[in-house]
């Protein structure tokens, strides 16, 4: 019991606090009076003393009011005024006051538990140790003291304890976690696996190639403890608005506690009173709970969806941005080039040039060499053995290959030893380049083979989500790419880009930053690379892809897509504009609240339950409100 009420402190203060409001109620009306006069200050004490100590705090301390304080006044008001006039009814109406302030409170507290817990519960998903393969035997060791090539054992169902690489085994994994998508992904040796997803079938010995303390999850563990003590633009207002309002409040309070007797002639009861029920309504309840549950719930929300807020104001911003500038590789495409085409001198012999170069390029770490190989071992062939290699930096590679002198890589390099390239290849090769194609030349002793184009490929998700940023009202989607302008073009051209900026270096990115924010005030800029980091710090809201980026450009960025998929980008942006939408009508209904139970004080007079139900009341509601968010519906 005592552990429940650690946990919920605010919940079983507002429970003791009803049951003695009600048993103190009941002695009233039974006539035990003496008994009521114990049980009520009880209340006021236990549903009060949070309230009461913060409000004290903020006066003190800070030299400031705050709504906490109002409301313990306005209790203790009643209180003082039943005793006065003997209407011990009066004192239940205080303590009425306390119960339903300590009810919103808790229900504020729970709601911001609610938003937080399925984020926080990210710090559960790592196991505490891992298993560790020493000499060829298995020991658990603490996460912690994992070190880089340490080689750990996964079984199948386990979680895995730090980001890996795969060194043996194949399975499917779960990484709900970290991505949002609920379909396993397929993971073989070479691939990267991160800590805290859901290991399938197969067993796997992974390497330790980083920090447990650099994963991924503990980044996302860091950003949202960052997040969770940030204050958005809008609640820094309110909070500001709450001081200086506070102060407005009491000053009228106590005019009208004084003037209405000497001007309408009103007796001291009454005008005390009224003067109680003011200070009730008038209480900026409702308008300080508006805010943060709603952009809670809101980062709640994208935290299920794979999409990481580092702070609720970005996810103000977001909903506003009406330009949008991407990164072209590794954003838009998928960084990684492949074999576009293969063209052979003879027209019928492709596969001879892709076997004859992937047989040389085996011997390289260049990204073209290894789209060339991958392209061939797509095919499920057995590369023949290259001997004397040779790497010719910047201009291509040489080797023997089946007694054959085999040579690959530009076509100055190639021109080394064959004068005259066929019309016909060389307009091909033309056309392909302009459509930002790389284009590798294929030789042996003195003869052309053909040539293989290989470039960076589209995200097939890519054209879909540019059309559906259009459609929510995006004004301009732009390109920015430090490669050619042929290049950047032709990607640009088969997604829907509206303007391209090529051959930018990070510097050149910045700047084209500040001048879209000129015309366009707030622009978001998606990157995922070091060079990125710039424009991402300096575009209005910085959104990084989490995977693949870089660990300068998720530091940089305001929001990460923890999925490499661009379709989370739509999902943030409509997230944004549902809790824009939802903060602007709780704020209206908090204003609408107050002024018409204002309106009722001094035209028909309201009783002091009656004006706590209708101002704790609208605090409830617009809290509740917030919640909504918590469903993945944003739409």
């Amino acid at each position: 019991m005592k552990k429940i009420i650690a946990e919920h402190p605010d919940t079983w203060a507002a429970v003791a606090c009803a049951f003695l409001v009600c048993l103190g109620w009941l002695f009233l009306q039974l006539g035990w009076l003496g008994l009521a006069l114990l049980l009520l200050p009880a209340a006021y004490v236990i549903g009060g003393y949070e309230s009461a100590k913060e409000g004290l705090t903020t006066l003190f301390v800070e030299k400031e009011l705050d709504v906490d304080l109002l409301m313990i006044i306005a209790a203790l008001g009643a209180a003082f005024l039943g005793v006065w006039q003997r209407d011990y009814f009066l004192i239940v109406d205080g303590a009425v006051l306390i119960l339903i302030f300590a009810i919103s409170g808790a229900l504020e507290d729970y709601a911001m538990k609610r938003t937080s817990r399925a984020i926080s519960g990210l710090m559960g998903l790592t196991p505490d140790t891992a298993r560790v393969i020493l000499q060829g035997q298995n020991c658990q060791i603490p996460i912690q003291d994992l070190k880089i090539d340490d080689k750990i054992l996964v079984k199948p169902g386990e979680l895995i304890p730090t980001d890996a690489l795969i060194i043996e085994g194949a399975s499917s994994l779960n990484e709900a976690s970290i991505t949002g998508e609920s379909l396993p992904r397929e993971k073989a040796v070479g691939d990267e696996v991160f800590a805290g997803t859901i290991n399938g079938a197969g067993a796997l010995i992974l390497r330790v190639h980083q920090p447990p303390e650099s994963s991924l999850i503990q980044r996302v563990i860091r950003l949202v403890k960052q997040a969770q003590t940030e204050a958005p633009p809008s609640q820094l207002f309110i909070e500001r608005l709450e001081r200086g309002y506070a102060k407005v409040i009491i000053v009228c309070g106590i005019l009208l506690a004084i003037l209405p007797p000497f001007v309408f002639n009103w007796d001291w009861q009454r005008t005390i009173y009224q003067a109680l029920v003011f200070l009730v309504v008038a209480s900026p309840c409702a308008l300080m709970a508006a805010i943060m549950p709603t952009l809670l719930s809101g980062m709640t929300n994208g935290a299920r969806q794979g999409i990481l807020f580092k702070s609720g104001a970005q996810l103000e911003v977001i909903g506003k941005i009406r330009a949008i500038a991407f990164d072209k590789t590794g954003t838009l495409t998928t960084g990684e080039p492949k074999v576009i085409q293969i063209i052979s001198v003879d027209r019928n012999n492709e596969d001879k040039v892709l076997l004859k170069a992937a047989a040389v390029e085996a011997y390289s770490e260049h990204p073209i060499a290894k789209a060339i190989v991958q392209a061939a071992m797509d095919k499920s062939w057995t590369l023949g053995l290259a001997t004397n290699v040779l790497s010719h930096t910047g201009f291509g590679i040489s080797g023997d290959v089946d007694g054959e002198a085999i040579k690959v890589g530009t076509a100055k390099f190639i021109q080394s030893e064959i004068a005259h390239f066929p019309t016909t290849l060389i307009a091909e090769s033309e056309r392909l380049k302009q459509d930002g194609k790389t284009i590798v030349w294929v030789a042996t002793a003195g003869k052309l083979l053909g040539i293989i184009a290989v470039a960076d490929t589209v995200r097939p998700a890519a054209a879909t989500v540019i059309k559906e940023l259009k459609k929510l009202g995006i004004e301009q989607v732009i390109m920015l790419s430090g490669d050619s302008q042929s290049t950047a073009g032709y990607i640009a051209q088969q997604l829907g880009i509206d303007h391209v900026y090529a051959e930018l270096l990070p510097e050149d990115k910045v700047k084209v930053i500040k001048r879209l924010k000129k015309y366009h005030e707030t622009v978001a800029m998606v990157g995922d690379g070091i060079n990125d980091a710039p424009a991402l710090a300096t575009a209005s809201v910085g959104i990084a892809m989490g995977t693949a980026g870089s660990d300068v450009a998720l530091e940089t960025a305001d929001v990460v897509l923890m999925a490499d998929r661009l379709e989370k980008l739509t999902a943030a942006i409509r997230l944004g504009r549902r809790v824009t939408q939802v903060v602007t009508q709780n704020i209206g209904f908090a204003l609408c609240s107050i002024g018409l139970l204002l309106v009722a004080n001094f035209t028909i007079g309201i009783s002091l339950p009656l004006g706590v139900i209708g101002h704790e009341g609208s605090t409830i509601l617009v809290i509740l409100s917030g919640l909504r968010l918590l469903r993945n519906n944003t739409n």
